[in-house]
């Protein structure tokens, strides 16, 4: 190893020790939209480390629908008006998809709404931008990272997501269940870095959709199999060796997320906000 690596490596070793107590933080709460229908009742779930997380079901209410519809998230007034067109749509559509999966499998989707169907609806209501000069830095530092299961992002280079989500009973007045969540990068974690401004909102919101999936059934209801045909292919195909190799591959040699490479390609117009 060289002098000068040496040199590298010890100064990251004690940034990284000594930022841990940073990453370890909880993201904060987003403020409500006030979007939903209701807010009153929600509480924390308990299981959820690096997220915040609301929630509130009635049980009752819940176990009687099968029928969903899911209308296609939006953002809230003035939310991504700091990003391009791109990455608004591209936000957008890894919300549907990750949602379209999970409520996939616990209930039967509808293709329209009618009086027999209950409906989903979702508001986007943070987007923090991901620095992609910090995320270029953060990568690099990451190869000389003495702690490699953690990844460690530079200071102000982080982004984040946060999601209001709910289930409303076919009249249209009656909120089912409901969510609010949210999640920030931290500065020690595993947390990928990206050059891409939605590079960690994309990454979280996997973890979203399986909150707001949980958040929707109680536990009476059990996880189905995939239907078949797949509800959800218009989002792009559920399981992809091919894509999962190359995002492995590409992460192992570049230290970065690539939405690129590991979501698939569904691209669609931004609706209006409401």
């Amino acid at each position: 190893m060289t002098p000068r690596a040496t040199g590298l490596i010890l100064p990251l070793g004690a940034l990284t020790l000594g930022a841990l107590a940073l990453g370890a933080c909880q993201t904060a709460p987003t403020p409500h939209s006030g979007l939903l229908s209701r807010y009153d009742d929600l509480t924390e779930p308990g299981d959820s480390l690096r997220a915040v997380v609301r929630q509130r079901r009635d049980d009752a209410a819940s176990d009687a629908v099968e029928r969903v519809f899911l209308e296609p998230a939006r953002l809230a007034p003035g939310v991504g008006e700091n990003l391009s067109e791109n990455d608004r749509a591209a936000v957008l559509s890894e919300v549907d998809r990750q949602i379209c999966y999970e409520v996939s499998e616990r209930f039967t989707l509808a293709e329209a709404r009618d009086d027999r169907t209950a409906f989903v609806r979702t508001f986007v209501v943070r987007v923090d931008p991901t620095n992609p000069f910090g995320s270029g830095v953060s990568a690099a530092a990451n190869f000389l990272n003495p702690v490699p299961i953690l990844n460690v992002r530079a200071p102000g280079s982080t982004g984040g997501l946060a999601v209001e989500s709910e289930l409303m009973a076919p009249d249209g007045r009656t909120q089912i269940a409901a969510i609010t969540w949210g999640r920030n990068a931290t500065v020690i974690g595993n947390d990928s870095p990206s050059l891409s401004r939605v590079g960690d909102a994309l990454q979280f919101a996997e973890p979203m959709g399986d909150a707001v999936g949980d958040a929707y059934a109680s536990k009476a209801r059990e996880v189905r199999d995939i239907p078949e045909p797949d509800p959800c292919l218009r989002h792009g195909a559920r399981n992809n060796v091919g894509r999962s190799v190359g995002g492995f591959a590409a992460g192992l040699v570049t230290g970065l997320y690539v939405p690129e490479i590991e979501r698939p390609s569904t691209p669609k117009e931004t609706p209006a906000t409401p």
